[in-house]
């Protein structure tokens, strides 16, 4: 797969187009590229997906990612894209015109054009569907419905906010994951016998609160654990979202290492205990509650 930021950088020759946001790439954005790839397939073309860094809500609403570029561009990788175009979206960008935004994708040599029926574009949202089949024939893919709504990005946002991981992962298709390298942390788990691994996420990376049963990934292993994401609120804390993990099993010192959390249940709110002997006893009991999500006992 190759990954590109700028038009001028695509291969030349005929291709098909999915255009899109494309946070999360899921299941909606998988149906959309299914109908790509079997277009490109059936002309013996290459599949190019346009896209925005950021998405473009979380440049006009400042709404957290779902996915970074890096995981995007593996999510699409997955379902079939040869080549991810990944347009920087900032201020001057959102300005364009419809007609720029044509001009600009016709250099593309678009062989077929797919997107999803409530795409838009150019300043103002000026433009739709039936402005890019001036450029290459284009299909409309309609939305994906699960539960009698629309599967969407922003619908995924809100579970993730509410903590619900397990009904963001029914919408995503997979399970939600984090990506964070170990910092070293003020050792206030290790203090009270639960070591915790402290990530640094990046920025904008949506970050559901509470506290789970997870799956670490480090080093090529595979780890039960109890993830915590939250303020601390036991300690005062500056009241910064931050991410947390105690592994299951021993692990040697993880400091630099890059580690992948999967988020499989909600455990339980985060909370403000009376003591950090009080913290300690529930920390004990999450640890128990996850290893009987996890390994079933």
């Amino acid at each position: 797969m190759i990954l590109i930021n700028d038009p001028a950088d695509a291969p030349p020759g005929p291709k098909v187009v999915a255009i899109g946001s494309f946070d999360g790439v899921h299941l909606g954005h998988r149906a959309l590229l299914a109908r790509a790839l079997a277009l490109a397939r059936e002309r013996h073309l290459p599949l190019l997906v346009y896209t925005f860094d950021p998405p473009t809500k979380v440049f006009t609403q400042g709404a957290p990612v779902l996915s970074t570029l890096s995981e995007k561009a593996e999510l699409l990788a997955s379902a079939g894209a040869e080549i991810v175009l990944a347009v920087p979206f900032d201020a001057a960008f959102a300005r364009r015109s419809k007609e720029a935004f044509l001009a600009e994708l016709a250099t593309l040599e678009p062989a077929a054009i797919v997107v999803g029926e409530d795409f838009r574009f150019g300043r103002g949202r000026a433009g739709g569907p039936e402005d890019l089949a001036a450029v290459a024939p284009t299909e409309a893919v309609p939305l994906l419905k699960l539960g009698g709504e629309p599967v969407k990005s922003s619908r995924i946002r809100a579970l993730l906010e509410a903590g619900d991981v397990e009904a963001a992962r029914h919408l995503l298709g997979y399970p939600y994951r984090v990506r964070g390298v170990v910092v070293p942390g003020d050792r206030r788990g290790r203090a009270l016998g639960f070591p915790t691994a402290n990530l640094a996420v990046p920025r904008q990376k949506a970050l559901p609160p509470g506290v789970f049963a997870v799956w670490v990934e480090h080093g090529g292993k595979r780890t039960g654990g109890v993830a915590n994401v939250g303020v601390r609120p036991t300690f005062g804390d500056d009241g910064t979202r931050r991410l947390e993990v105690h592994l299951l099993e021993p692990t040697p010192e993880l400091y630099g290492e890059e580690l992948a959390v999967e988020f499989v249940a909600r455990l339980r709110p985060e909370k403000a205990f009376e003591s950090p002997e009080a913290l300690r006893r529930q920390i004990q009991s999450d640890v128990e509650a996850a290893r009987r999500r996890l390994y079933g006992h």
